[in-house]
């Protein structure tokens, strides 16, 4: 039952995210190559493409397009028969993942904080400590592959896999509570308010804890651990699928 209710967590998230994948793709790629920029910020975007600024509107469309690959080799390098049948593949596709993973950490860091782009210093808060242990994160899943601790390696990896989508988490997050509280409760348009500083934080430290007592469950001889654990993880599925559906409905699919 662990393993089925972590499996079908996996699913969940992966359908979620390659959505996302899509709606990106499909919203920022498109308005890229065809050159229509000057719509790209109708999506109101705290500093999204400015006239004239060649860097500022290159790091913002890389950051952008760079998720898209992260996103999709994040899922496949988390999928056991990829992984078994093509290691070769799944070693490269890994480092590209720590790789991209390191620089939209320190890019979207350097934005926040470098060029302003955000809502608020509170608010901003939230995001820059995600990007801190994606790089600290990254640096332990790289360390233990090249030590060949290959199950210390996989569990940093999957830690790393959930600080690295943390944008993803936010917003299904934001969006699972306004459906569930049928609009804002505790938000406010700077996103400072205390409910949008709690989710900043909870969106990827919940599901961090859950996986690592989903790992420590997964090595107890203790069944009602191993059961209890369970339980928490179908309740994540919950969740989870609530909160991509919320995203879907309210954010993504409105722009396809």
């Amino acid at each position: 039952m662990l393993k089925s209710a972590g499996v079908l967590w996996f699913l969940i998230a992966t359908a979620g995210q390659w959505v996302f994948v899509y709606y990106i793709a499909m919203y920022y790629g498109r308005k890229s190559l065809t050159g229509d920029y000057g719509t790209i910020n109708d999506r109101g975007l705290i500093s999204g493409y400015v006239n004239g600024d060649f860097i500022g509107n290159l790091l913002f469309l890389s950051h952008v397009l760079l998720a898209m690959v992260m996103i999709v080799g994040g899922t496949l390098q988390l999928t056991p028969p990829l992984r078994k049948r093509f290691p070769a593949l799944h070693r490269w596709t890994g480092r590209v993942f720590i790789l991209i993973a390191l620089v939209l950490a320190i890019g979207g860091y350097f934005m926040t904080w470098a060029q302003g782009v955000r809502l608020s210093d509170i608010g901003a808060l939230g995001v820059s400590f995600n990007a801190h242990l994606i790089v600290v994160f990254a640096g332990l899943t790289l360390f233990y592959a090249v030590k060949r601790r290959i199950d210390v390696h996989r569990r940093w990896a999957m830690r790393l896999f959930i600080v690295a989508n943390g944008v993803w988490f936010f917003r299904i997050c934001l969006m699972g509570w306004y459906m569930m509280h049928q609009g804002p409760v505790g938000n406010t348009s700077q996103l400072d308010g205390p409910a949008d500083i709690a989710i900043s934080f909870a969106c990827y430290l919940v599901p961090l804890a859950v996986l690592t007592l989903y790992q420590w469950a997964s090595d107890s001889s203790s069944g009602l651990f191993k059961w209890s654990m369970a339980g928490v993880t179908f309740l994540g599925v919950l969740a989870t699928g609530f909160g991509v559906f919320a995203a879907y409905l309210m954010m993504w699919s409105p722009h396809f």
